[in-house]
């Protein structure tokens, strides 16, 4: 009975002491990674501010472009009925209504009704021009991203290995692995941090800019249909045509 009970005293202990060990090691795993990136030196603050940057461009351009969508052949009917009937005005109020790209590009060229198609679509591709500069706005900080961030993490490698050589130098020699911790350290962290910045900052670039890119077909695909449908008959002279006959 004696030696159970030694046995399950002995037993708890151990438990403890391995409960006290782990929570030892989960405290240090959750301090390593502040520390980890802090090894990486003063490179760090610029690869810092354009992780931010990243992702304050990636989120506004997101949501810029999730906005701006628009059911193109709803819009384009309703439009159309509006013109065929003669409400110029009414259909310069329902794009104002709409602040999106499509709607803005079709009220320059209703604004140009009675002139030329000419006219027209030069208005429209104008138009479209501005709307198309407002969709890729800030994309190219996103592409400067991600050519700087690798960079400035190759840089990292170059000043953590000079500083390991200058430790080398000071000690003429006689170093351990120790001693040369600290620029390695920085030349692996800085290289690690700039090349995943840039790879998302670029997988986010040609993501967004695919979306861009189909926008864009979207809108000039509406305009070519908004102009073929000034160029078709309006119901006001198909009535015409009818009572002449």
């Amino acid at each position: 009975m004696q030696l159970f009970v030694f046995f399950l005293i002995q037993t708890q202990s151990d438990t403890a002491a391995a409960a006290d060990s782990l929570s030892l090691a989960a405290q240090q795993d959750n301090m390593s990674m502040f520390e980890l990136l802090s090894e990486g030196g003063v490179l760090m603050i610029p690869l810092f501010i354009l992780s931010l940057v990243a992702i304050y461009v990636i989120a506004e351009r997101w949501r810029s472009l999730n906005n701006a969508r628009i059911e193109v052949d709803g819009f384009l009917r309703t439009v159309g009925e509006m013109l065929k009937d003669g409400d110029r005005e009414r259909a310069l109020t329902y794009c104002d209504g709409i602040d999106k790209p499509l709607p803005r590009i079709f009220k320059a060229g209703i604004r140009r009704l009675g002139r030329s198609i000419r006219d027209i679509e030069d208005a429209l591709s104008n138009a479209g021009k501005k709307e198309i500069y407002h969709l890729e706005k800030r994309m190219n900080w996103l592409a400067t991203i991600a050519g700087v961030a690798p960079l400035i993490g190759f840089t990292g490698t170059v000043t953590g290995m000079i500083e390991a050589f200058m430790d080398i130098q000071s000690l003429q020699g006689n170093v351990n692995p120790s001693v040369l911790a600290g620029g390695i350290w920085e030349a692996l962290i800085t290289t690690a941090t700039g090349l995943i910045v840039g790879i998302i900052a670029y997988g986010f670039y040609n993501f967004l800019l695919g979306k861009i890119n189909r926008m864009v077909h979207e809108l000039e695909n509406a305009s070519a249909d908004f102009i073929d449908m000034l160029q078709s008959p309006s119901s006001k002279s198909k009535k015409e045509r009818t009572k002449v006959g």
